[in-house]
Parts: C-alpha cells; sequence; structure tokens
C-alpha cells in the first residue's frame, strides 16, 4: 500500500514538474511548454482573424474547431495543474492547498480564459451579454505569462513600485478633475454643446494633459485657451512621473536578479558561460 502511495506521489511530482516552466534539460517539460505558447498564440490568431468578415465567412469551420481544441487542452492543463499542486510544499495540504492554488493569480488568469467556453453552456444568458463574455478571450494572452519572464519581471515592478504609481495616479485624477471643472465653468457659456457638463467635460481634460489634442473639443475663451496652455505642460510633466518610476524598477529589478545569479552565468538569458 505504501509503495502504491508512494508512485502515486512520484507521478503527481512528475506531472507537476511537466506543467511547470521547463527547467534545463527536462526535455518533456520544454516539448509542454512549446506546445502551449504555439497553441496561445494559435488563439490570439484566431481571435484576431475573426474580426474579418470574409476570413469569418469562409474559414469558420476552422476557427471553431481551433476553439474547441484550444479549450479541451486547456481544461485538462487546469485540471491537472489543481491535482499536481500539492507536489509544491505551499499548496501541500490536499484540500486547504489547493484552494489556496485556485486564487493564485496565474490560476485565476487560466480561469478566467475558460469562461468564456463555459458560462454559455452552464447559466442561460443574453446573445449580447455572450459577446461580452466572448471577449473575455484575449485574456488568454495573460497566459504567457508562465513562459516569458519579461511578464514576471514586469509584474515584480508593478508590485514594488505600487504605492509609487498610485501616489502619481491620484495625482493625475486629481489634476484631471480641476482641470476638468475649471474648464467647464470656462467654457460652457461659450460652447454648452462642447462642455455640456464636467464629466463630459473631461474627455477634453484626458486628451489635453496626455499631449495627445484631438482637435474635437477646444476652448475658444481666452481664459480657456491659457488655462489649457498650463494644463498641457503641466501634463507633460505629470505623465512623465510613471516613466521615471517604471524605469527605476527596471534597474532594480534587474540588478537584483543579478546579484542572484552565481559566477559565471549570463546576466541577460540566465544561462552558464
Amino acid at each position: 500500500m505504501d509503495r502504491k502511495n508512494q508512485r502515486r506521489t512520484s507521478f503527481r511530482q512528475r506531472v507537476f514538474e511537466i506543467l511547470e516552466v521547463a527547467d534545463v534539460g527536462d526535455r518533456a517539460s520544454q516539448l509542454f511548454d512549446i506546445s502551449l505558447l504555439v497553441l496561445i498564440l494559435a488563439n490570439l490568431a484566431v481571435i484576431t482573424l475573426e474580426t474579418v468578415d470574409g476570413l469569418t465567412a469562409q474559414y469558420q469551420v476552422y476557427f471553431e474547431v481551433c476553439e474547441t481544441v484550444s479549450i479541451t487542452i486547456f481544461t485538462i492543463e487546469y485540471l491537472l495543474r489543481i491535482w499536481s499542486c500539492t507536489a509544491a510544499p505551499e499548496f501541500r495540504h490536499p484540500l486547504l492547498g489547493r484552494l489556496k492554488f485556485l486564487f493564485t493569480p496565474l490560476a485565476l488568469i487560466d480561469l478566467t480564459a475558460l469562461a468564456p467556453f463555459y458560462l454559455p453552456l452552464l447559466i442561460p444568458i443574453d446573445i449580447r451579454f455572450i459577446r461580452v463574455v466572448r471577449l473575455l478571450r484575449v485574456l488568454r494572452l495573460f497566459k504567457l505569462s508562465r513562459y516569458f519572464q519579461s511578464f514576471q519581471v514586469l509584474g515584480n515592478i508593478l508590485k514594488s513600485k505600487r504605492d509609487e504609481l498610485l501616489v502619481t495616479l491620484v495625482g493625475v485624477l486629481g489634476l484631471l478633475w480641476l482641470a476638468s471643472t475649471l474648464m467647464y465653468f470656462i467654457e460652457h457659456d461659450a460652447q454648452p454643446e462642447a462642455f455640456a457638463s464636467i464629466p463630459a467635460t473631461m474627455w477634453w481634460g484626458v486628451a489635453t494633459l496626455t499631449t495627445v489634442g484631438y482637435g474635437d473639443i477646444y476652448p475658444v475663451t481666452t481664459a480657456g485657451r491659457i488655462l489649457g496652455s498650463f494644463i498641457s505642460i503641466l501634463g507633460i510633466g505629470l505623465f512623465a512621473l510613471p516613466t521615471g518610476i517604471l524605469a527605476s524598477g527596471f534597474t532594480e529589478e534587474l540588478e537584483r536578479r543579478k546579484s542572484k545569479l552565481p559566477q559565471n552565468t549570463c546576466p541577460h538569458c540566465g544561462k552558464s558561460l
């Protein structure tokens, strides 16, 4: 009996190793990772090509086959991950460990990627809502985060710099509200349709703060033009802050990764020299 349990544990451990990002020399894991990458990229291509009317009419059957095959493989992968996750020390408990695993970011992404297929089958919903649900298929892009370190690096940077980015976001939103409010009271009488309300004026605020300047809405009074000039200048400086924060985050993250690498290791790819 102990030998049977040991074989079962060993098999679960091997499945877990294959499902995780491939280790150097693990051919089975590497083959699995490459296959999943190709499948995810194929899904993204199908989502893109489905929007072309001529292609949709001509290749609808192939698109549906690709979707069915993909969902089948993604579902099996998701279930195997839940089953084998107890091989990891942090998910060791057979029940609580799996519940903890289900709420990890990557597991939630996997579940969200499956939802557009299963929700219409499980719940009778309006056809218009089905279109919104199918839009969630674009979240399959984030399944790539398992296989590309760049996604992981970006996630670490956003996590480490969340306080600075949050302060910047609050500052941007505060300036947007203030600029839109002032511009509304200045321009409303001169252009009641263009600056109909403060929320409507926020479209002008966003275009001005980001220095995009679509030109569909613009001030015509002298006071409005002076305010618009100041807001444009402030927008250049304020929107440069997140760039500097992310740049410093990239530098810190790369330095941290380099410090953890053993000697005679390439700092870019992590391979031994």
